[in-house]
């Protein structure tokens, strides 16, 4: 999170060193900070595009790239200060802290994995997600190598592959994984469908269903750089895996889908 706040504070306390050393008029501050500001982007984003660059597609990951984790969480971090994002974060506790577990939640807004990514960093969710997010120069990068992961679910074979790639993933405890059951964002905010077979990831993991719903991420890009928005994030129950395991994927779908129906009632 250091980084999201190091360019406002670091352009300013440069601009007002120049300022002061010389004597000229405070509104030469305001270039000066643009300037020292514009600097400090670019050469954060040249730290990250350096260490992207190692990364082989080719090759399926034998372990998570901890740079590649931090290069997330750090644009997440920078993307939510930049948006304004006022988290309210409940039921977290529940959370398992001993073991890898499928996060699902509702899809309203770009902003949904941010808030998750930033907020919720210390359990480490790499989220399954549409292709075009991975071919993102530098950050699909390291976004593939911190075991982010593309679906493409106009292809069953291509998105089975996805599926058990991401329960190898858990099994091997390199990561948690996030889906979104909805398959893509709704832009009315009323939940869309859910594709029940993406909760086999978890039966085939053998690990815990977190279900949690956010609220507000729909409306943060109406209000960018206008004022904060509130964004609610709540963990509203954690499935054990041996329950997991006991129920079929259209059951799960089910429940999920009720408590989220009745966590965006709040």
């Amino acid at each position: 999170m250091i980084f999201a706040f190091l360019f406002p504070l670091g352009a300013l306390a440069a601009a007002w060193a120049i300022v002061a050393r010389s004597g000229a008029h405070w509104l030469l501050g305001v270039p000066v900070f643009l300037l020292v500001l514009t600097l400090l982007l670019l050469l954060y984003v040249t730290f990250w595009w350096l260490m992207a660059l190692p990364v082989d597609r080719t090759k399926p990951i034998e372990k998570q790239n901890p740079r590649a984790r931090a290069g997330c969480y750090s644009i997440a971090g920078f993307l939510c200060v930049l948006a304004g994002i006022k988290p309210h974060i409940s039921g977290e506790k529940k959370l398992p802290t001993d073991s890898r577990f499928l996060f699902v939640c509702n899809h309203r807004s770009m902003f949904d994995p941010l808030t998750v990514i930033r907020f919720l960093h210390r359990w480490n969710i790499a989220f399954v997600s549409k292709p075009s997010n991975l071919r993102i120069p530098m950050i699909g990068d390291l976004a593939y190598s911190a075991g982010y992961l593309a679906i493409d679910r106009e292809n069953d074979r291509a998105a089975l592959r996805t599926i058990l790639t991401a329960a190898d993933y858990m099994k091997r405890d390199l990561c948690s994984i996030g889906i979104y059951p909805e398959g893509t964002r709704s832009r009315s905010g009323e939940l869309l469908p859910f594709h029940a077979g993406s909760f086999k990831t978890a039966q085939r993991a053998n690990v815990p269903l977190a279900i949690a719903c956010v609220r507000g991420t729909e409306k943060v890009k109406k209000r960018l750089f206008l004022r904060p928005t509130d964004v609610y994030l709540d963990i509203l129950e954690v499935i054990p895996a041996e329950k997991v395991k006991a129920m079929s994927t259209v059951e799960l779908s089910d429940n999920a889908r009720r408590l989220i129906e009745e966590g965006l009632k709040r």
